[in-house]
């Protein structure tokens, strides 16, 4: 067995057997076990281990190298819980949802939705990003994601299959350019995370060059659909806070790299309430670095 299968049988183990296991288990033990499997990941995974040592430096050099351990630490068991939540889905009820989750900013999304346009929900790869997108529809508010398909399609089959049972369609980032703009033009909500690593353009991030999709710029320009910023925070087992920021719209004359430096700094803003729940482990900075930019 060579190293991709290796990856894919673990993958589809941990899908497979994960999902019996925690769907068998309160929320509190199922996400014991989830931070038990991350704190094997940092222990084996020396190549995502260093990128969020490295990531959380680079983003937080006032931190001493204690503080910023921690909050590596911290991390990890992080996306054990956020593992855990996600495989607990398909028992998860709509009663459930709406419960265990506190909304910040509700303003906001009101007055888009009175406007009767579409709405371009920007958010990021912090906190649990599933969870925000399964609120939405039960309040009314028709809602797609955008997302990157798995590596392995057997991958993304199952975790599609997760996500669509809770009334979730993802559109895959390849080739959704034209549904996005139907579906905004339709006055639907579509959800689109674009802080990851890219080459559109290299502007910054944390004080730092990055390279960034142009995509919700030039999405926004296209169908005038306002930006609203978002993120879903843990606060504890099973419950969460969704923060709904001012909405945002191109300033006259402003370019597309200007305004996602402005989107690029909303998602900071989310980032710092809680950044041990951002996904570290992402080698951001990378084209930005192999360009001599960073």
């Amino acid at each position: 067995m060579n190293q991709k299968q290796f990856v894919h049988w673990v993958g589809i183990k941990v899908l497979s057997i994960g999902e019996k296991i925690f769907q068998h288990s309160s929320i509190e033990r199922a996400e014991k076990i989830g931070q038990r499997l991350t704190k094997l990941l940092y222990k084996l995974d020396k190549k995502h281990r260093t990128r969020t040592q490295a990531n959380i430096a680079l983003a937080f050099p006032q931190l001493s190298l204690k503080e910023q351990q921690t909050m590596v630490e911290e991390n990890y068991k992080h996306l054990g819980c956020v593992l855990a939540d996600f495989l607990r889905t398909p028992i998860r009820t709509d009663e459930e949802v709406i419960s265990s989750t506190e909304v910040i900013g509700r303003e906001h999304l009101d007055r888009l939705v009175s406007e009767q346009k579409g709405i371009l929900l920007v958010s990021a790869h912090l906190g649990n990003w599933e969870r925000i997108t399964q609120w939405f529809p039960l309040i009314g508010v028709k809602t797609s994601g955008v997302a990157r398909d798995s590596n392995d399609s057997e991958i993304t089959e199952k975790v599609s299959s997760i996500r669509s049972g809770r009334g979730m369609e993802i559109l895959s980032r390849g080739n959704a350019a034209r549904e996005i703009l139907k579906r905004l033009k339709a006055g639907e909500m579509v959800a689109i995370l674009p802080d990851q690593n890219a080459d559109d353009a290299f502007i910054p991030f944390f004080g730092h060059i990055a390279g960034t999709v142009l995509g919700p710029a030039v999405i926004h320009r296209k169908t005038k659909a306002p930006i609203l910023p978002a993120c879903c925070l843990r606060t504890g087992p099973g419950t969460f806070k969704i923060h709904l920021l001012e909405p945002m719209t191109l300033n006259e004359g402003e370019t597309n790299e200007e305004f996602m430096t402005r989107i690029n700094h909303s998602i900071e803003e989310m980032i710092r309430l809680a950044p041990e729940q951002y996904l570290w482990m992402h080698d951001r900075w990378k084209n930005a670095r192999k360009k001599g930019l960073l």
